[in-house]
């Protein structure tokens, strides 16, 4: 079982690294891409909010907990390079719709956080699993630390078009490591939490013990804000900065310290998620946030200050993901943790959505991101508060004798 167990992490982690680092060089193609097809920037914004609403359906996580995720994440692989490929080729908005929005949008639900935490889910037992979630986020923070300023290399280099036909080949690799991941077919007993899986329950029933709880529902509340604040800055802050006369190099390194700070900030509190309260950390976080951005809007904006932003606000970025998945399976337990967690997931991507798009359309309205940076900055506010009431109990009380109850109690 251990060296199995290393197997699926491993895997998970490369994953994760290689889509979500893809994922959030997006926003460095703003500029080339607009200037080149002669669209807006609300247009360009349009698409990737609609990438976000689709990568946010919990169609993939119901698949994934039925069929397991060998199947789901490799379809999602395969799919990303072609959208991938399919967007080097467009010359119209159409194109953009279609790879950028639709088909990326499919593919990333397949190959996310969502599916993939899944699989790992049923190999860690629950005393790891905060931290173990914790290391598989921060893959996404190497991923864009690594991607994001290669891209930008290839980008300035190349042009966009040959970057994401090279980059086509790159992400098909997410297919061929999902290969790797256990054979569906095959029922295993999840570790170290057998009580909790609960499996004499259908996906239905657990599915109407979610809905009747309040904890759930503010979770979903909270990961709202979430997604509009890591789809805003992914998208729009290199163009702000370069807005703002810094270079687009400026804008792709303060996004790569976003992911090499993330690397530290969602390990750290996966690590905490195990010995504190995740409710209180998500609510020091999401009000961290709001600091953060309320300081970056006081300063003027130099290479310094964009710097610091990236580090600092990097430091917070997806550290709420190990904490947020990890009281969803401590509520209701491992078994149909890509459902749920997707379904939590998709309010991320709705928050995902409006993050992009009012970015772009604010922006081509008034000529500034200044009210999309004053709606972070309140959103955050109210997930800090909306995550303090969370009833974190299980709602399968444990009765295995080695297991410890740490956040509920």
């Amino acid at each position: 079982m251990p060296q199995h167990k290393n197997h699926v992490i491993g895997y998970s982690i490369l994953i994760i690294l290689i889509s979500m680092g893809t994922r959030q060089t997006f926003g460095i193609y703003l500029q080339p891409i607009t200037d080149e097809l002669g669209v807006g920037r609300e247009l360009f914004s349009l698409a990737i909010a609609l990438q976000s609403i689709i990568g946010g359906l919990p169609f993939a996580g119901v698949l994934a907990d039925r069929y397991g995720s060998r199947w789901v994440a490799m379809g999602g692989g395969l799919l990303f390079a072609v959208s991938m490929y399919l967007i080097s080729m467009t010359t119209h908005w159409i194109g953009l719709m279609l790879g950028f929005g639709v088909l990326s949008g499919v593919a990333l639900s397949c190959v996310s956080y969502v599916v993939v935490l899944g699989a790992v889910v049923q190999v860690v037992p629950p005393e790891r699993r905060s931290r173990t979630f914790g290391f598989i986020t921060a893959a996404g923070s190497v991923g864009m630390f690594i991607v994001v300023p290669v891209a930008q290399h290839i980008l300035n280099t190349f042009g966009w078009r040959t970057t994401f036909a090279i980059f086509a080949g790159f992400v098909g690799l997410t297919a061929l490591l999902a290969v790797g991941y256990p054979n569906p077919a095959r029922k295993q007993q999840v570790a170290g939490d057998a009580s909790t899986d609960k499996p004499s329950e259908s996906l239905t029933q657990v599915l109407a013990k979610a809905s009747q709880h309040s904890g759930y529902w503010l979770l979903t509340i909270g990961f709202f804000v979430c997604g509009f604040h890591v789809s805003y800055v992914a998208s729009h802050l290199p163009a702000y900065l370069t807005d703002n006369g810094l270079s687009a190099t400026a804008g792709a390194t303060a996004l790569s310290l976003v992911g090499l700070f993330n690397l530290f900030g969602s390990t750290l509190f996966g690590y905490l998620g195990d010995h504190y309260r995740k409710k209180y950390l998500l609510s020091g976080l999401y009000l961290g946030r709001s600091l953060v951005i309320s300081l970056f809007l006081l300063f003027p904006v130099t290479e310094t200050t964009a710097m610091i932003f990236g580090a600092v606000i990097g430091f917070l970025w997806l550290a709420t993901v190990p904490l947020t998945s990890g009281t969803v399976a401590q509520i209701f337990g491992p078994r149909y943790l890509s459902t749920l967690y997707g379904i939590v997931f998709f309010s991320h991507q709705v928050g995902s959505f409006l993050g992009v798009w009012l970015g772009g359309r604010i922006y081509d309205a008034t000529g500034m991101y200044t009210p999309v940076w004053i709606i972070a900055i309140i959103l955050g506010v109210l997930a800090c508060i909306v995550h303090l009431p969370i009833a974190d109990r299980p709602v399968y009380p444990l009765r295995t004798t080695g297991a410890t109850l740490e956040d509920g109690a």
